[in-house]
């Protein structure tokens, strides 16, 4: 169940990005029905493990208002979620799902300004020990929310990056349709990265020194 905290979550109608207001807006007079607003974060605030994507699909999140629900990038992440043990019933559970840009940008391309924008909403609910980032944005934008430097930590399919106050950042390639169209990222290769994390969490609960 999403747990909003309305200090770290952007006003459904806010202001901030001019080109990201005027979408929402034309698709609020398109589609009445749809949630047409910023997605707030979904899953437990308390979660060891927050996975941190690019920004609502147009009719995935855009359109159900729930992170991840309603398109094929989703179908992706809850299968191998739910294989893990980290969702149940289409629920996340264990994880806390976040976005780098809480607003659906035209192409599905945030611009820098928009990004920076909303790194303080990221920045507000990325409190877990372990974050699984998927693709380079989000990669971005996370490590720079928890203090990162960009070049000490470069984005790549299956890299970690430790961050100065300890939180460890899981990198995999996005799960859009096109990466799962042309075999950039399989079933396979994303259960790998969330099985990376898992084994983080594990290390943590029991006490042991971080793993390398």
């Amino acid at each position: 169940m999403s747990t909003p905290s309305p200090e770290t979550e952007p006003d459904r109608d806010c202001p901030l990005c001019p080109r990201l207001v005027d979408l929402r807006l034309q698709l609020r007079a398109e589609q009445p029905d749809w949630w047409n607003a910023p997605v707030p974060a979904r899953g437990d605030a308390d979660a060891p493990i927050a996975i941190v994507g690019l920004a609502p699909g147009r009719l995935g999140a855009n359109r159900t208002g729930r992170a991840f629900a309603g398109d094929e990038s989703g179908i992706l992440l809850f299968a191998v979620l739910e294989k893990l043990g980290l969702a149940e019933g289409g629920e996340p559970r264990g994880v806390r799902i976040l976005n780098a840009v809480r607003c659906l940008p035209p192409e599905n391309r945030p611009i820098p300004a928009e990004i920076h924008a909303c790194r303080p909403f990221l920045a507000g609910q990325l409190h877990a020990p372990v974050v699984v980032a998927l693709g380079e944005i989000a990669h971005q934008s996370a490590v720079k929310a928890l203090g990162g430097k960009l070049p000490k930590a470069r984005f790549a399919h299956g890299a970690e990056h430790r961050l100065p106050k300890g939180q460890v950042v899981l990198d995999s390639y996005h799960v859009s349709r096109y990466n799962q169209n042309i075999g950039r990222l399989t079933d396979a290769m994303l259960t790998q990265v969330f099985e990376r994390a898992l084994h983080h969490v594990a290390a943590l609960n029991a006490g042991a020194p971080p793993l390398s």
